[in-house]
């Protein structure tokens, strides 16, 4: 059976780009896969699959295309001396291979073909939980905290070796760090599971390090908290985590920001509450009255006949969060405090006070009247 252009197989024009090739086989491969074709209709999917391939692997290449752009497929045949699809020693459809680690490295992440050598890795994070006040939150702070660290194994060097000897190339992977598991014609690189990705065996590791070529120390790390930081919030210090394996970088550390409970303020994200206890007399009374602030002493006025509860509102008293323009607010809950321990005297006076309010009629209690006329309503 007489093959199909292999323009037409992609279902590209002949002036078509190299990103326009590649774009219209990742499209056929992905459709055609035989991974993704299950059943009844796997055996022409695998069919089309092979044909976009071997389509894809001449057009691809500047040569092959040239060749056959002039003398059609008999410019490919390896039959008729031309050019032979993959080159020596290739097998199938040879450079497979390469157009596998070029389009299926992208549609599955992988980034394309890797070079040889060993597997290099990133080392992993580090969390820290770091315990500050309130104050230290509002105003920030600069500290120093103590986090492991790794330095290179004095007995050995570095190396893991037991001095002396020396590592060995990995008999596995020959020293490459990975491994190619072939299935059909597909080859999937992988870790060396011998060597771990390093491309090298030690067979007499370092007493001191175990072969790991280095050492676990503590190091001093300074910290700027930075003011209006919250509860939960990180603080990304990079490169000082875990070392990575083979060269690759160090991961980063994160210390996590944890805020000691206060005696007098509680925090609602930029806002502060307090509560703020006033006498009963001062309540009935009224007047000035000093309140608390992490910036110091601030003074509100109660009105006459100020009740339980009664919120008074600060502004700009609260914290200036991280991300915030200007800070929050404060918010003082007044509390009356019932007195407690009287004398003999003292209830005499509280007696004649509460007697006297009760001649005055609701006119000193409006909140007792709507509540006792609510009640009555409830059991009509």
């Amino acid at each position: 059976m007489a093959k199909r252009d292999y323009y037409e197989v992609l279902g590209i024009a002949k002036n078509a780009s190299e990103d326009d090739i590649k774009k219209a086989y990742r499209k056929l491969a992905m459709k055609h896969h035989p991974d993704r074709n299950q059943g009844d209709g796997a055996k022409v999917a695998e069919e089309k699959f092979k044909e976009a391939k071997e389509a894809y692997e001449i057009l691809s290449d500047a040569g092959k295309r040239s060749a056959y752009d002039q003398y059609g497929h008999a410019g490919v045949d390896p039959n008729a001396g031309g050019f032979r699809p993959g080159g020596p020693g290739a097998e199938g459809f040879g450079g497979f291979a390469e157009a596998f680690g070029d389009i299926f490295g992208d549609i599955f992440g992988q980034g394309g073909r890797r070079s040889g050598g060993p597997q290099v890795y990133r080392g992993g994070d580090l969390s820290y939980q770091m315990e500050i006040t309130l104050e230290e939150a509002a105003l920030g702070k600069e500290t120093q905290i103590r986090i492991p660290s790794w330095e290179n194994c004095a007995t050995c060097s570095g190396s893991g070796a037991k001095p002396g000897t020396s590592a060995k190339p990995c008999p596995t992977c020959h020293g490459s760090g990975t491994v190619h598991l072939r299935q059909g014609f597909f080859s999937i690189q992988q870790t060396c599971p011998h060597c771990h990705g390093s491309g090298k065996i030690i067979p007499e590791p370092c007493p001191t390090c175990n072969g790991a070529g280095r050492t676990k120390k503590q190091k001093t790390l300074e910290v700027k908290i930075p003011a209006g930081i919250g509860e939960g919030m990180r603080i990304r210090s990079a490169g000082n985590g875990e070392p990575g394996t083979n060269g690759g970088p160090p991961g980063d550390l994160y210390i996590e920001i944890r805020i000691k409970p206060h005696d007098i303020f509680e925090r609602d994200g930029d806002d502060l509450h307090c509560s703020v206890p006033v006498s009963f007399a001062t309540a009935a009374l009224g007047g000035a009255i000093e309140v608390p602030t992490l910036a110091g002493k601030a003074e509100i006025e109660l009105p006459e006949g100020t009740q339980h509860g009664k919120t008074f509102r600060l502004r700009g008293k609260g914290i200036k969060g991280v991300r915030a323009s200007y800070p929050g607010d404060l918010y003082c809950h007044i509390t009356i405090e019932t007195p407690v321990k009287l004398t003999e005297y003292q209830r005499k006076l509280l007696r004649e006070l509460d007697e006297s309010l009760q001649k005055g009629g609701d006119k000193h209690s409006p909140n007792a009247k709507t509540w006792a006329d609510r009640v009555k309503d409830l059991f009509k």
